[in-house]
């Protein structure tokens, strides 16, 4: 792939999973070739890859689309989350180091006083929160999971998942960062499994409460 593929790549896909191009927002090469400073032909090449990795579908006359998840979509995403982190989280507990572990403290630390603020900055929750389970996949030392994982975790849903949070969720995933901790520290595998599957199923259904409420409010809005 050219750099100029490559760039555009990067600042498409950054503008999904920012949110900035919304879910079933139509794609404009044109606009996009403009916005990224390259031909269309980078810009096509770049939505191919991003297709591949099911943030762009395209339509039966080849008009690309972002892509427009259903719920029976993010739970599946969420389920097959909870099965690899899960398992990472189990390999993890038997190879990781007191190096590895007090890099973990520090990322959740500063999760804390991120979600502790009077109004919680997610955008530095999503950071160190990504960062904190970076190294579990780290300490798990499979190449192969990390790279499976590497789709599902940074796909809208989970973003948009975050902005659904509220005060109390945000707190409850440090509290269950913390146990993780512990449970790393024994290298404990049966109990770091355990945390990780509910820690991510939970994030599951914070999700799709909040889907089923924008739901609600907007078949209301419809119907005024």
């Amino acid at each position: 792939m050219s750099r100029a593929s490559d760039r555009a790549y990067s600042m498409i896909r950054n503008k999904i999973l920012s949110g900035e191009l919304r879910s079933g927002a139509k794609i404009g090469e044109e606009a996009l070739a403009e916005q990224c400073g390259v031909s269309r032909t980078p810009v096509r090449e770049a939505l191919g890859r991003l297709e591949a990795e099911y943030l762009i579908r395209r339509s039966e006359t080849q008009r690309s689309f972002v892509a427009d998840w259903s719920l029976d979509d993010v739970e599946e995403a969420f389920e097959l989350r909870g099965m690899l982190e899960s398992r990472a989280a189990r390999r993890a507990a038997k190879r990781i180091n007191q190096s590895q572990i007090e890099r973990m403290k520090v990322h959740n630390h500063a999760l804390q006083k991120a979600v502790e603020r009077d109004i919680p900055d997610t955008r530095v929750f999503l950071d160190h929160n990504q960062q904190f389970h970076t190294i579990i996949l780290e300490a798990s030392a499979s190449q192969r999971l990390t790279n499976a994982l590497a789709k599902l975790i940074e796909q809208p849903v989970i973003w948009r998942t975050v902005q659904n949070f509220t005060a109390g969720d945000l707190q409850r995933s440090y509290r269950e960062h913390e146990e993780l901790l512990a449970a790393f520290e024994q290298h404990d595998p049966t109990w770091a499994e355990a945390v990780m599957t509910s820690h991510i199923r939970r994030a599951f259904h914070t999700y799709a409460n909040a889907h089923m409420n924008q739901r609600i409010v907007d078949s209301s809005q419809a119907a005024e």
